[in-house]
Parts: C-alpha cells; sequence; structure tokens
C-alpha cells in the first residue's frame, strides 16, 4: 500500500459514492455490549473466520497478514476499530482470509505462526480479542518477532484463552493444513492479475472490492466509517458505483 497522496485518494474515493443520506432506521436486535460478545465461526469453507451477526446488511471481507505493518494501522488507527463499533450495532460483519506471504518475503515463520495461533484461539471462542491483541503488540515487520514464546505471552492477555490445549495448539503448528489453505485462498483472491494476491490489507464490501489504488481509505478512520454508513443506507448505490 502507498501512503502518498493519502487525503487526496481518501477524498476521491468516497466521492465516488454518494453523499447526504440519512441514516437508516435500526431494524436488528440489541447491540453486543462488547467485542467478546461477538460471535465468531469457521466458515464452511474450512478457511474463511467470521465475525459478527451473520445477518448484518454490510459484509466485509478483510485480507490481512498478521506481520503486514498497514495491516496493523488498519486494525488500531484506521479503519478497524470503526468497523468493531458497527459489528457491536448488529448492522455490520467482518470475513477474514489470512495470509503468511511476509514470511517469503522477509524472511522468518512469524506470519505462519500468527495464523495458526489465530486460528488456535478461534478453537476457543476467542479470536476477536487476541486477534485484537496481537495487532496492537505487532512487531516491527523485519523482525520475526511472533515467535512461540511472544504468542503465548500475548495470549496470556486474553482471559482465559491459555491452557494446555491452546499452547500445545501453538507449539506444534496444530493448524498448519489451516494456514496453508488461507494463504492459497489469498492468492487465488487476487485473480489472473494478482498470482500472489491482492495486497494486505485489502477490504471486499458486500462482494466489491475497494481496490488497490483507494487503499488509503482503509486507514483513514472517519472516512472509513463513513463509507460504511453510505453503504448501509443506501447500499444499491454502493454496488452501482464503479472504482
Amino acid at each position: 500500500m502507498v501512503r502518498g497522496g493519502r487525503w487526496a485518494v481518501v477524498c476521491a474515493a468516497v466521492a465516488l459514492v454518494m453523499a447526504g443520506c440519512g441514516q437508516r432506521a435500526a431494524e436488528h436486535e440489541p447491540d453486543f455490549a462488547s467485542a467478546e460478545e461477538l460471535p465468531e465461526r469457521l466458515g464452511a469453507d474450512g478457511i474463511t473466520i467470521t465475525v459478527g451477526d451473520p445477518d448484518a446488511p454490510v459484509k466485509v471481507h478483510l485480507y490481512e497478514d498478521p506481520r503486514c505493518p498497514y495491516c496493523e494501522e488498519f486494525e488500531t488507527t484506521g479503519g478497524g476499530p470503526q468497523l468493531r463499533e458497527v459489528m457491536l450495532d448488529r448492522w455490520a460483519r467482518a470475513e477474514y482470509t489470512l495470509a503468511s506471504f511476509l514470511d517469503d518475503r522477509v524472511g522468518g515463520t512469524g506470519s505462519k505462526k500468527a495464523v495458526n495461533a489465530l486460528r488456535a484461539a478461534l478453537e476457543e471462542g476467542k479470536f476477536v480479542e487476541y486477534h485484537e491483541v496481537l495487532y496492537a503488540n505487532q512487531p516491527e515487520e523485519s523482525v520475526d518477532g511472533y515467535t512461540d514464546a511472544y504468542l503465548l505471552q500475548l495470549a496470556g492477555k486474553v482471559k482465559g484463552l491459555r491452557s494446555p490445549k491452546f499452547d500445545a495448539a501453538v507449539r506444534s503448528m496444530k493448524y498448519r493444513a489451516f494456514v496453508t489453505a488461507s494463504q492459497k485462498d489469498y492468492e487465488k483472491a487476487g485473480g489472473a492479475k494478482e498470482p500472489e494476491g491482492p495486497g494486505t490489507p485489502t477490504a471486499v464490501i458486500n462482494d466489491k472490492r475497494i481496490p488497490l489504488q483507494y487503499g488509503a481509505l482503509l486507514l483513514e478512520r472517519d472516512a472509513f466509517a463513513e463509507l460504511l454508513q453510505q453503504i448501509y443506507d443506501q447500499p444499491g448505490e454502493w454496488q452501482d458505483t464503479t472504482l
């Protein structure tokens, strides 16, 4: 993702979506009280991790690599916190495809180990909390910092996650097959034009991808929140938008 000219890109991207629409009236069950209450599950494909109300009208599919610094920016100071807010409001849900290509690009095994640990956390119903902790404590991209010891240390920050079962899954790379399949799914998402994958973070909202040239939108909290609100208010306009 390129940072240069971020604000110009953000303004251009938001301008492509209609402006001046009112907020849709609430049409859902009571909101979730906290992120810990968000439902989380593994999809039927055995790869996609879904978080939030399965009936939420706005679906945000995210492609992330745990070592990616732009993913960290999205999740901590960019659009991620706003996405969590509307997930709590039940009108958006998130889907995650977890890549691990940075291990091959910069060396090491940290991405693979982190993806495996996230899958182990999902098994314990703690994916949401652990995912947040990993990005809040992400090592430098060039440092292969997601070691077994560090991943277990961070797991200690999530109440109820550490156990002999979880620890063994982390140390043994129990979900190695999931890590491989998830990386392949990430590469497949790039299609013929991007055989190595679409880049991270990439967001596909209601099956419509935000192109790489507008990727800076993901890193601007207010602009991303506005985009989600507009898609929720007038979904037909989003589907008709050419990005």
